[in-house]
């Protein structure tokens, strides 16, 4: 089930926001661990089996873990609780990929393949994985608590706002919410807003932008010009953007709805200066993830340069893995790791001295080109693509592949995307907050308003539109649903 669907929006959400709230205190969280349940279920009965053995599983070992009363045990705990959480996202995830793979080798030696029936990959199973990793990994290292209470652990890990998309959620984050939060008019408010708002983004944004996207790589090789190769890859940057930050939006504020506070996922990552910095502000739950539990325990930066590239480079290969399996997603990873060895290893301070513009240049250039291994089919494709942007495949620039595209309602929304990617409009509210806190209190009242009427009648135009789209078009598709 999709936020944004009208399914959600009007029969779902109001559903469930209405059995939390007319329920006494104890029940909350059971109210919300049977909707989120119900709400992974409709993806599948059988996904939902899934989940529910990932979160017996965990529970299990994180009570092991935690009664362990020797050193050996709580690793052999931990060792066994990852392997389980591991071993169950390499059968769904990477069963088809290894197989594939082993039967192109074994083809060369032409030895008889390996028939696996196609297994089917799970909605979220990487988000749900790392979460359930954490929490075991937090238990040994003692830096949380283990759940005894099954149900409170059971909605940490399939809490449905961020069951199958993130942000992804560590426990320690979110443990003392689970038994104590409070909900406001005021916090449920902001929770409406960031959703929709973040629905806009999703809706209004990234699914205009998804279907030039799709025309320019659904080209073939030999057809593509220069002109619809730069187009396409301009709106897939637009479209993954808003896409994953507009449902980080929409998880972050239900979260809210229910009293809930998750962190931020993103932070205008299209502004950074470099790759470093790109990661700093691009899904940043999961980066962080990467960091703390493989980067750190890897030896991070505290050994020789020599070990920390390579530590930075198995990062990125897995972060690429993580995000598909498919080599053109590990190259993507790798083309990411890459710059960062280049930047660690001196690049960063010359960049630094050079103009800002150069500076957004060489990152949004470097970011480009990756977002193409990420959207095309597989390397070979994106090999192609890359090879038309840059002139090398079809010599044409052909302005007219592309001029059906060029409508006013185009420019609207690229003009609209990218002024937010800039953070202008957070830049035009701060300076009209500073603008109210300077003036006397009769015009600062005034002012606030002017504010209040002008956001409420956006949201609700907002939300109007969205509807409208959902209503009259079927193409709503959903970019991290694939991992």
């Amino acid at each position: 089930m999709l936020f944004s669907s009208p399914i959600f929006i009007y029969i779902f959400l109001p559903i469930i926001l209405l059995c939390y709230y007319i329920s006494p205190k104890f029940f909350k969280n059971g109210i919300l661990l049977i909707g989120s349940l119900l709400f992974y279920a409709w993806g599948g009965v059988s996904l939902l089996a899934l989940l529910l053995i990932s979160i017996i599983t965990n529970f299990v070992f994180g009570i092991l873990i935690d009664k362990s009363n020797t050193q050996k045990l709580k690793k052999i705990s931990i060792t066994a609780g990852i392997v389980v959480n591991i071993g169950l996202l390499m059968y769904f995830k990477y069963a088809n990929f290894i197989v594939l793979n082993t039967n192109e080798i074994l083809s060369i030696f032409k030895t008889s393949q390996i028939n696996l029936p196609n297994v089917i990959l799970p909605i979220g199973i990487s988000f749900f994985t790392f979460q359930a990793a954490s929490y075991l990994i937090d238990v040994y290292r003692g830096a949380t608590k283990a759940q005894y209470n099954v149900f409170k652990l059971a909605l940490f890990i399939s809490f449905f706002p961020q069951l199958i998309a993130g942000p992804i959620v560590r426990y320690q984050d979110i443990a003392d919410q689970l038994d104590k939060r409070s909900s406001t008019i005021d916090k449920f408010s902001s929770g409406i807003r960031r959703f929709i708002l973040g629905l806009a983004r999703k809706v209004l944004i990234a699914n205009p932008m998804a279907f030039i996207a799709d025309q320019a790589f659904n080209t073939s090789h030999s057809d593509l010009t220069i002109s619809m190769a730069w187009v396409g890859i301009i709106a897939y940057s637009f479209q993954i953007y808003y896409d994953f930050a507009g449902y980080s939006d929409m998880a972050i504020g239900l979260a809210r709805m229910f009293g809930f506070e998750l962190l931020e996922n993103f932070n205008s990552p299209y502004i950074a200066k470099n790759i470093k910095e790109f990661w700093r502000r691009w899904h940043i739950s999961l980066s962080t993830w990467f960091r703390d539990y493989l980067y750190i325990p890897l030896g991070g930066n505290r050994l020789n340069k020599t070990r920390t590239y390579l530590n930075l480079l198995i990062v990125f290969f897995l972060t690429g893995l993580w995000h598909g399996a498919a080599w053109n997603f590990v190259i993507w990873g790798f083309i990411h790791g890459f710059f960062l060895i280049i930047e660690r290893a001196g690049f960063d301070k010359i960049l630094s001295k050079t103009p800002k513009f150069f500076q957004h240049t060489y990152t949004l250039s470097i970011v480009l080109i990756a977002w193409v291994f990420f959207r095309a089919n597989n390397s070979t494709e994106a090999i192609n693509y890359i090879k038309t942007m840059i002139g090398l495949g079809n010599p044409y620039f052909a302005l007219h592949q592309v001029s059906e595209f060029f409508t006013i309602d185009f420019g609207i929304i690229i003009v609209i995307a990218l002024l937010g990617s800039v953070e202008f409009f957070k830049v035009i509210l701060y300076n009209y907050n500073k603008l109210i806190t300077s003036c006397k209190h009769s015009i600062a009242i005034l002012l606030t308003n002017i504010y209040q009427i002008v956001a409420f009648l956006t949201i609700v135009s907002l939300l109007i539109l969205c509807t409208l789209y959902l209503t009259t078009n079927s193409y709503n598709p959903f970019i991290y649903f694939r991992f």
